[in-house]
């Protein structure tokens, strides 16, 4: 049985499906000495993704004033280029949110960082993820915003892994699908860093990280 099999797929035109084999072979990233990560996607083309991603924003949200709500800390690049992207009137807010302490596995408990600050009731949301990947963070979201009973709750991802997500619902808008691989850079990190790389790179050397501890949100 799927390990997935309570997944929702999305079926908007926008996503790409990113194959490792697309990967250039040069300008590598050594972290901590061991871990080789090579470019995955590159700034021109994420930047390409975020412009039609804020297309479908102002088409779907055009006269509703949309909240978008950035989840900290990942997203906030990707929001920030996302946001500036859009022409029509919106709002912006974050929640920060963790499912682990020092350990880099999930442990299953979501725990609230930094809450909203905007009025959620009878109001359009969009929740803004870097990426989803078990769907543990999407699953609390969801239950925590839909107690305040927004207009309507839709959820935006730039990475989704489909292979590894489960979750019983559609993720609404999704930049890119890519296998069940570690990336850093555009606002990932591998231990709080390597968030400014400005390319998006993937693990290469795997089989150094068999045994250890990896948090998946």
């Amino acid at each position: 049985m799927s390990s997935n099999q309570n997944f929702v797929a999305t079926t908007n035109s926008i996503t790409t499906r990113i194959d490792r084999t697309e990967m250039p072979s040069t300008n590598t990233v050594v972290v901590d000495g061991k871990l080789e990560f090579v470019p995955l996607i590159t700034r021109d083309r994420i930047q390409r993704k975020v412009r039609k991603l804020a297309e479908t924003i102002n088409r779907d949200y055009k006269d509703l004033n949309p909240i978008l709500v950035g989840v900290l800390n990942g997203s906030f690049i990707f929001l920030s280029d996302l946001i500036r992207e859009v022409t029509i009137p919106c709002e912006m807010d974050f929640i920060k949110i963790s499912s682990y302490e020092k350990a880099m596995r999930s442990s299953g408990v979501v725990k609230i960082k930094k809450d909203f600050d905007c009025q959620v009731k009878d109001r359009h949301i969009l929740i803004v993820e870097d990426i989803v990947d078990s769907g543990l963070s999407i699953r609390y979201l969801k239950q925590k915003f839909l107690a305040e009973k927004p207009i309507t709750l839709k959820f935006m991802t730039l990475f989704l892994k489909p292979d590894n997500v489960q979750v019983d619902f559609p993720i609404d808008y999704v930049g890119f699908e890519i296998s069940n691989e570690f990336i850093i850079g555009y606002g990932l990190d591998h231990a709080q860093r390597w968030r400014n790389l400005k390319d998006v790179y993937v693990l290469r050397n795997a089989s150094v990280l068999e045994g250890k501890e990896i948090d998946f949100k």
